[in-house]
Parts: C-alpha cells; structure tokens; sequence
C-alpha cells in the first residue's frame, strides 16, 4: 500500500462498493478483493466496518455517513493503529452486552455512556461485527450536538481513560 494514496485507494473502494450495492447487490461477502481485504486490513478497517459505512451511505442517503466521513473516521482508526498499536490488532472484541443501555445517559445526556464505549472499540480495532460506530443512533447524537464521529473520535484517543474530558466535549463541543 502506498501511505501517500491510501485515501484514493479508500475512495475508489468506497466508490465502487457502492455502485455494487446500488446495483442490487448488498452482500458485503461478493464485494472485496484479496488485494481490497489486505488494504483494509493495512489501515485497521475491517470488511464488516467497511461495508456498514457503505451500507448506510446507500440505503439513507444524507441521513446517513457520506464517503467523506467514512474517510475521515476510517483515518482516526489508521492513525491509532499505526502510531498507537504499531500496526498489531489486539484481538479483542467488545460484545454488543459489553455496551451500555441505548437509554443510559451521563450528566443529562443520554446514549452518551454507549457511544463512549463504542469509540473506544473503534479506536482499538475491538468492534463486535453486528455494532456499528456511526449507526443511526450514533448519527442522531452526533446531528443534536452538533459534532462529528471523526472529532468524537479523536477526542476519545486524547482523552485516554478519562470520561470526563469525553463528556465535556460533547456538552461544550469544545476540545
């Protein structure tokens, strides 16, 4: 993989995958390549992760996550792989049972607690396949509070262990 073009790479995938799903055809397992597997896993991404982006960029249109922000997320989690984990996965997966309750809240603000959690798994390559970062409840939290799941994310990896710098983010917006 060329680190200079890996953003091209990322959007002519993206690109194509979609036409494929527009197409008719939404099954992730037809989709990639040899080639496209070992990309994806050179910047942390995982076929699963990939192609729910893909998916809820079809299937909800502007109300879903625009191959930019796909980018733009799939470059924190390459970032953190690369600087962080020194290009190793843990291994771990963090099951759905692991997240908090969709209702749990933190200081008034609920679905907060879950999608602590769930950037956290992100960050560290640790999604379960039938969890998304960026589902439609994430994108709903994201649109009230005005942020984007790219600066979510990012603030969650400066943060560390520390909940509260992650809470006042999302209150004050402010890094």
């Amino acid at each position: 993989m060329n680190n200079q073009t890996w953003d091209t790479t990322f959007r002519e995938l993206f690109e194509r995958c979609a036409k494929l799903h527009r197409g008719g055809d939404t099954r992730a397992a037809t989709w990639f390549t040899a080639a496209d597997k070992a990309f994806l896993d050179s910047i942390g991404h995982t076929t699963q992760e990939f192609f729910d982006f893909v998916d809820d960029h079809c299937r909800y249109g502007a109300d879903g996550p625009s191959l930019e922000t796909s980018l733009l997320v799939a470059a924190v989690r390459r970032d953190f792989f690369h600087v962080m984990q020194k290009g190793q996965r843990t291994g771990k997966t963090v099951p759905p049972s692991a997240l908090p309750p969709k209702a749990a809240a933190v200081d008034g603000i609920p679905w907060l607690p879950r999608l602590i959690v769930k950037a956290r798994a992100k960050l560290h390559g640790e999604m379960d396949p039938d969890t998304m970062y960026g589902c439609g409840g994430d994108r709903s939290f994201f649109e009230q509070h005005k942020l984007h799941p790219a600066d979510f994310l990012r603030v969650t990896w400066a943060a560390g262990d520390d909940d509260r710098k992650i809470i006042d983010f999302a209150k004050t917006g402010k890094m």
